[in-house]
């Protein structure tokens, strides 16, 4: 029983507990800002001059901030779960890693240099590594499928946790990838993509 472990061994379960909760928790907040995100979106689609539009125009400049700041926590809690909590990466999780890691690093470039012009970089790999976590997400929940990216001793339907019922790493990377997604679309949005000003914003950045 757990309750007989030895204490460090009971210790580190217990920090394992608390991060997947932690991380769990960040995940459903993710996934509504995402949601808001999206239809805010398409209401300033429908209303360019509306309250939805002004509101994204006044977020556009420090989206870029808070993807890297989205993509560092994804980053630092795969490799917490890999390295901290001994979880072995599937192939699946490697193809999503190399979408997210490089996220961490070039968000936070673009966000040092306030350069808006990297949305369209960081929009088309947050898309391709959401697809991989969708189809990830998905495998894990009808493993019975015939796939070539699974290793037979590390299949990719393995399911290290779940929390709330549905949370698990592939749907943690999934609502990453979504909600970096919205913030690279309002990033679009700042002054320097606005008509007659990509010019100007090309010398300020250069």
């Amino acid at each position: 029983m757990l309750t007989d472990a030895h204490p460090i061994l009971l210790a580190t379960t217990n920090t394992v507990v608390r991060v997947e909760t932690a991380l769990s928790v960040l995940t459903v907040i993710a996934q509504f800002a995402a949601v808001t995100m999206f239809v805010t979106l398409v209401l300033a689609w429908m209303r360019p001059d509306g309250g939805a539009a002004q509101l994204l125009d006044r977020l556009a400049g420090s989206a870029i901030s808070v993807a890297w700041l989205v993509a560092a926590v994804a980053t630092s809690g795969s490799l917490w779960f890999q390295f901290g909590a001994h979880f072995v990466p599937c192939e699946l999780c490697w193809f999503q890693r190399i979408a997210m890691y490089p996220l961490a690093l070039l968000l936070g470039v673009a966000a040092l240099r306030r350069d808006t012009r990297f949305w369209i970089y960081g929009l088309s790999m947050s898309v391709v590594g959401g697809v991989v976590s969708a189809y990830h997400y998905q495998l894990e929940r009808f493993p019975n499928q015939h796939t070539l990216a699974c290793d037979v001793a590390n299949p990719c339907t393995a399911i290290w946790f779940e929390r709330f019922g549905y949370i698990t790493l592939s749907m943690m990377a999934l609502s990453g990838f979504v909600c970096i997604s919205a913030l690279m679309v309002i990033a679009r949005r700042t002054p320097p993509y606005s008509s007659g000003n990509i010019g100007q914003g090309q010398v300020d950045h250069g």
